[in-house]
């Protein structure tokens, strides 16, 4: 991933491998001890971020969601203890929590350590013993700005202990542990988008995942001359902080009332438009209405893209993006002014060819199509017009569709980036 301000004289890639040297570092010096680590190697492994293309608050409506992971997230880097103490570390924070692989619980003084915590708790939950552990934590997502920060950190948890205890669990598998780490271990009531993103990724390719079934396919992303372009408004957002439950609370409600009248449906993305439309009436509020119309509509747009993208048909597809943000913004009304005002500015851009909000709303990122031509006057317009307007400046990253979790341990040993033990 590239920051689109850059760093004179050095590659993304140079600046990445320099970074990581610097954090293998880091780690000896939080894990120095022999008598208490051994000879047991030191092993890394990387999960990314994603960002949702279309189909935005559909997932726990029962619909399909479009996710691609990208090549940004976390690293841990992790060595075994011969004692029963887990300790976890981050780059990001200042605490280093220290607890008892037997008395997993939550905390709320051990912030961000719950998500990797809960993940521990799952597997344990199998019948596996989980040993002692030191645990560093190393990420260039920025944090609550909607990119999937702590599904990356609960995914890289759960693929790194089924790689050290042989647990052979499937991709599927650990995407819903870790889920279940964020549900019910720390209390955030997400969907399984996010987790299902970054355990099952692949470079190049956006996901079409059925939220219902986890039926999911892979679709070839061919942008040949486009970039993709996250912008963060840089104003901070939480799920637990947002009106999210609110909006879940809503679309259970229009729920109800609709199966009064068809028992059969399960979710609101049961319903294609046509049908919608013959039912709509019977909602008795005109929220109600506008919640479920945009649950109707973005799960269509999510299920057409899928040809669409295998058509190669960017310029319609970016078309797609702007009538996603216009429902998420009318009708959901998850935007935002920040927000509202970065498609609006992106739009009027340069090279745009489509721009949306992505992530749960309230703030966090849009994701851009970008003529590769235009980038540069792309940055540069809406950087000023969004600081004249907001008052700061966003955020810019211009990126790929990376991989999905995975070891990185020998991949870093040939960088020289994995030095000693």
């Amino acid at each position: 991933m590239t920051d689109a301000n850059g760093l004179a004289g050095q590659t993304a890639s140079e600046v990445l491998q320099n970074e990581l040297a610097q954090a293998m570092q880091t780690f000896l010096d939080f894990s120095p001890e022999p008598d208490i680590t051994g000879d047991a190697p030191v092993r890394v492994f990387f999960a990314p971020g994603r960002v949702n293309l279309i189909g935005e608050h559909t997932d726990y409506n029962g619909g399909h969601v479009l996710p691609a992971a990208l090549d940004l997230g976390t690293w841990v880097f992790v060595r075994v203890r011969r004692d029963k103490l887990v300790r976890i570390a981050s780059t990001s924070f200042s605490q280093v929590v220290e607890v008892a692989s037997d008395e997993i619980h939550y905390s709320a003084q051990d912030d961000y350590a719950n998500y990797p915590k809960g993940v521990l708790r799952e597997f344990q939950k199998l019948g596996f013993d989980i040993p002692g552990l030191d645990l560093l934590y190393v990420g260039n997502l920025p944090s609550g700005a909607g990119l999937s920060s702590s599904a990356s950190i609960e995914v890289v948890t759960a693929f790194m202990l089924n790689e050290m205890l042989g647990a052979d669990l499937a991709p599927e598998r650990l995407a819903l542990m870790s889920q279940a780490a964020e549900n019910q271990f720390v209390g955030v009531n997400c969907g399984i988008m996010d987790q299902f993103a970054v355990a099952l990724g692949k470079a190049d390719h956006a996901i079409s995942l059925n939220c219902d079934t986890l039926d999911y396919q892979r679709v070839p992303m061919q942008i040949a001359g486009v970039r993709l372009v996250i912008i963060n408004t840089n104003k901070r957002r939480g799920l637990t902080d947002s009106k999210y439950n609110e909006r879940r609370g809503e679309c259970e409600q229009a729920l109800r009332q609709l199966q009064r009248v068809r028992p059969g449906i399960r979710y609101l993305a049961d319903l294609d438009e046509a049908e919608y439309a013959t039912l709509e009436a019977t909602l008795e509020s005109e929220v109600l209405r506008k919640r479920a119309r945009h649950v109707v509509t973005e799960n269509q747009r999510a299920k057409q893209a899928v040809d669409v993208l295998r058509r190669n048909e960017i310029a319609w597809f970016g078309q797609m993006m702007n009538a996603s943000h216009v429902s998420l913004r009318d009708d959901y009304e998850v935007t935002g002014f920040e927000l509202d005002t970065l498609a609006e500015v992106a739009w009027r851009a340069p090279g745009c060819m489509g721009a949306r909000m992505t992530g749960a709303g309230f703030g966090g990122c849009t994701v851009n199509l970008v003529q590769d031509d235009y980038v540069q006057a792309f940055v540069a317009e809406v950087r000023a017009e969004y600081t004249r307007i907001i008052g700061y400046e966003p955020s810019f990253y211009i990126t790929d569709l990376g991989d999905g979790v995975k070891e990185v341990t020998r991949e870093m040993e040939r960088d020289g980036s994995c030095g000693g033990k």
